[in-house]
C-alpha cells in the first residue's frame, strides 16, 4: 500500500506529457487539480488513492508490523501516525482543490488576494499545510527510529537520511517561494521547489515499502 501510494503520489509527473498550460518552474503541484484545469479530474483522483493508500499502509504498519522490524515506541508510533496524518490529509487535500491557478492567471491571484474565492480554495492551503507537516514527522520520526534501534538498515542507512535532509531544505525552499510569491516579489522557483519536496516524499515512502518488505 505505501509503494502504490507512492506511485499515486507522483502522478502530477505526467504532466510533462499533457498540454497543462502551467509552468513546472513557477506553479504549485496542486494547481494541476484546480477546478478549472483540463486535467483537474485526474491528479484529483490521484491524490485521493494515493491518501487512502498511505494511509492505510500506515494504520496497518502501526497494528501489524512484527515488532522486530521497527519497535512500538513512542518515536515509531509518532511515525507512523505522521504517515497517517499525511495520508488522510492528501485524501481530504483531493476533496478540497484550489478554485483557479494562482501563478498562472492573474484574476485568480487577485481574487485569492481579495478573499473572494470559495472557502475550499482557502482550505486547500491548510490541508496541503497538515499533510506535508505529516509527512515531515512520519520521515524524520522513522528514519531516526530505524537508526537508533538497529532495523531497516536500508531505511536508516546514508541514502535514507539524505532524503530526508533534502526534503527538509526542498520544504524551506517552497515556503520561501511561497512567501515571496504572496509578497509579490515572484515564485522564486515555487515549481520546482515543491516539485522537489512531493518527489522525495514519494522517494522515501518507496524506500520505507522496500525496507519493510525485504525485512530491511
Amino acid at each position: 500500500m505505501l509503494a502504490l501510494g507512492a506511485v499515486a503520489y507522483s502522478t502530477w509527473i505526467v504532466e510533462a506529457f499533457l498540454g497543462t498550460g502551467l509552468s513546472p518552474v513557477s506553479s504549485y503541484v496542486s494547481e494541476l487539480a484546480a477546478r478549472d484545469q483540463p486535467f483537474g479530474t485526474l491528479f484529483r483522483t490521484a491524490d485521493l488513492t494515493a491518501g487512502l493508500l498511505v494511509l492505510a499502509g500506515a494504520v496497518a504498519a502501526l497494528r501489524w508490523l512484527p515488532r522486530r522490524l521497527l519497535p512500538r515506541r513512542w518515536d515509531t508510533v509518532v511515525g507512523w501516525a505522521g504517515l497517517a496524518l499525511f495520508g488522510a490529509a492528501t485524501a481530504v487535500d483531493s476533496r478540497l482543490p484550489l478554485s483557479c491557478a494562482p501563478t498562472a492567471d492573474a484574476v485568480c491571484v487577485a481574487g485569492e488576494r481579495a478573499g473572494l474565492l470559495p472557502a475550499t480554495h482557502a482550505a486547500h492551503v491548510v490541508s496541503s499545510g497538515v499533510a506535508v507537516t505529516g509527512a515531515l514527522v512520519g520521515m524524520v520520526a522513522l528514519t531516526l527510529a530505524a537508526r537508533r534501534y538497529g532495523v531497516l538498515p536500508s531505511l536508516a542507512g546514508p541514502f535514507g537520511l539524505l532524503l530526508v535532509l533534502l526534503e527538509l531544505a526542498a520544504t524551506t525552499w517552497t515556503l520561501a517561494a511561497v512567501a515571496a510569491f504572496d509578497a509579490g516579489h515572484g515564485t522564486w522557483g515555487l515549481g520546482v521547489g515543491q516539485r522537489l519536496q512531493v518527489l522525495l516524499i514519494a522517494v522515501w515512502l518507496g524506500l520505507l515499502a522496500r525496507a519493510v518488505v525485504r525485512r530491511g
